[in-house]
């Protein structure tokens, strides 16, 4: 993992050090690339892992990975496999023309995916979670069983800098002044003690425990049985 917020990785590397060692088979490697699906073990347990991928689109998201992460999500739910989650993005990819084509519908099909899954599902956020992309990535407010962050992982709305550009817009032309500012906001809203304090992460945990910490919350959640109202079926954004 860089030093530097800015830089990328491949989240692949990342896993396989979590996952039961040459047991990570990726699924649709090609397409969509920006998001990781795939099966693995851990204890010599099947498990599903859905990922942010860095190297790819700065690991946003978009039409097509939200579809792919959502189906993969579906079939761990109809095979009854957990699913565990890497988080590393910085928000959904902007622009006209992926609004147009319908961004909010495809990224509502993975809100639905994981919030009517009964399977155990674990979250860890590696990096960056912001706005609403961390939302539909398995966070604690869709419902997981266990969400851990690294200490340097950063949630919030969004970033300082558009944080502080926003708020302060034009208003504050010293460069020196931005820095402080984006650096105080970065301190006090986007530190993972802040979100565990307030309830969206579970436990703040050091990389190297990352296996330890994952493995420990699905062998708790192994007997999960999870009741669901009666109906039909779902209302899921066709």
């Amino acid at each position: 993992m860089p030093a530097e917020a800015t830089s990328s990785y491949d989240v692949r590397d990342v896993v396989r050090d979590v996952v039961d060692e040459g047991h990570l088979f990726e699924l649709r490697a090609r397409y969509a690339a920006n998001v990781v699906t795939a099966w693995a073990t851990i204890e010599g347990r099947p498990v599903g892992i859905v990922a942010n991928q860095p190297c790819v689109l700065a690991g946003t998201l978009e039409i097509e990975a939200s579809k792919k992460a959502a189906r993969f999500v579906q079939l761990c739910d109809a095979f009854g496999i957990p699913i565990v989650t890497f988080v590393d993005t910085p928000g959904f990819q902007p622009g006209k023309d992926i609004e147009w084509r319908g961004i909010i519908r495809h990224g509502a099909e993975l809100v639905h995916a994981y919030a009517t899954a009964t399977v155990a599902r674990v979250c860890v956020v590696l990096r960056k979670a912001y706005g609403g992309a961390y939302i539909v990535m398995d966070s604690k407010g869709m419902g997981n069983d266990a969400c851990f962050a690294w200490p340097a992982a950063e949630l919030a709305v969004m970033g300082a800098p558009g944080a502080v550009q926003i708020l302060h817009g034009k208003r504050v032309s010293d460069p020196a002044e931005r820095v402080a500012l984006e650096a105080d906001y970065a301190t006090r809203h986007c530190t993972p003690e802040i979100a565990a304090r307030r309830g969206f992460v579970d436990d703040v945990i050091e990389p190297q425990d990352t296996r330890r910490a994952v493995a420990f919350a699905l062998r708790g959640l192994r007997n999960k049985r999870e009741r669901l109202p009666r109906r039909r079926h779902s209302n899921s954004p066709l």
